[in-house]
């Protein structure tokens, strides 16, 4: 039996995989080791919710602490690593970068030497459709150029390009996945999703950037991690996987879509001048994972949407002291 190392594992997508990858009989590893340095969107409050299971340890600390994270792989015999760790919110990217760099890059840098020479299994990169830049029609398949617009993406580009290098370079077993939008329960509520609900809870208005126009595709949390799993124990060494939900929506439309769960109406809409550099549109191509890995999502919009509803009606002691 082996042991699995998720970075970031206390964060909003990590956490899920973590619940994922425990119920799951796909993969034989026996212990999962959580490694997070618990920023302001990685939450001990996610990972208390493993404390019972004994199959899950977590240590706290930085992906770009050398010594820590060479001792972490040694002294817990890790075999794989995925690789959620990273800053991802374009808005505090355009504010300052730096922490993105650090951890997107030179985080990602620092597990890469530390696997090549002290694992033995699956290196796993969490990346985004943002490292694509943005397209006005059709959609991005896995060999599409990186053309990033933001700090934020422009780091996660970084990260997959030093990835490939190493994979190429010292043959190591990695991939890839690039995922469009996630949401659900847990997600830290500075993104759209739960911002517009937990506004709407408290009776806010919704700060919509622009006319609204900007398209996105969504994809349900625990979908996500389902295609996460696939790449990690089917994927072929060295790919790139893109992962989509199949459900393109402006910004705009999407915020009547949550309007609708609380009976409200655009008058809660206020428009707010537009992010620097937005990019327009992304949508990827994922025939690859659905084609090669059996891939496919089981949530529809309609549901994830109400449930994630739902879990931030339920749980505002989780997300006021976020807000």
């Amino acid at each position: 039996m082996k042991n699995l190392l998720i970075t970031g594992g206390a964060g909003f997508i990590g956490s899920h995989f973590v619940e994922h990858a425990l119920k799951s009989n796909d993969h034989d590893f026996a212990q999962i080791y959580i490694l997070d340095l618990l920023t302001y969107s990685g939450l001990s409050s996610n990972v208390d919710i493993f404390k019972e299971n004994s199959r899950v340890k977590f240590i706290r600390g930085d992906i770009a602490d050398r010594n820590l994270v060479r001792s972490v792989i040694l002294e817990n015999q890790i075999d794989s690593i995925v690789n959620f760790a990273a800053e991802s919110h374009v808005d505090r990217s355009i504010l300052s970068s730096m922490p993105f760099i650090h951890s997107n890059v030179l985080g990602l840098t620092n597990l890469l030497e530390s696997f090549r020479e002290l694992c033995g299994g699956r290196f796993l990169q969490i990346s985004t459709d943002e490292v694509y830049g943005s397209i006005p029609e059709g959609s991005w398949d896995e060999t599409e150029p990186l053309s990033p617009n933001s700090p934020y993406s422009a780091s996660k580009a970084g990260a997959d390009l030093i990835s490939l290098a190493f994979q190429k370079t010292y043959n190591l077993n990695l991939c890839i996945t690039r995922c469009s939008n996630n949401y659900g329960p847990r997600q830290f509520p500075e993104k759209l999703i739960p911002l517009f609900i937990t506004n709407l809870i408290d009776g806010k208005k919704l700060p919509l950037y622009g006319s609204g126009e900007n398209v996105r595709d969504w994809i349900y949390v625990s979908d996500h991690c389902l295609a996460i799993e696939k790449v990690l124990t089917l994927g072929l060494e060295g790919e790139v996987y893109n992962v989509g939900g199949h459900y393109e929506i402006s910004n705009l439309d999407l915020t009547v879509e949550i309007l609708r769960h609380f009976q409200g109406d655009k008058s809660l809409i206020s428009y707010v001048p537009d992010r620097l550099g937005h990019d327009l549109r992304y949508s990827v191509d994922d025939r690859k994972i659905r084609k090669n890995l059996d891939f496919e999502n089981y949530v529809s919009f309609e549901e994830g949407l109400t449930k994630t509803v739902e879990w931030y009606k339920n749980h505002s002691a989780w997300w006021r002291k976020l807000k």
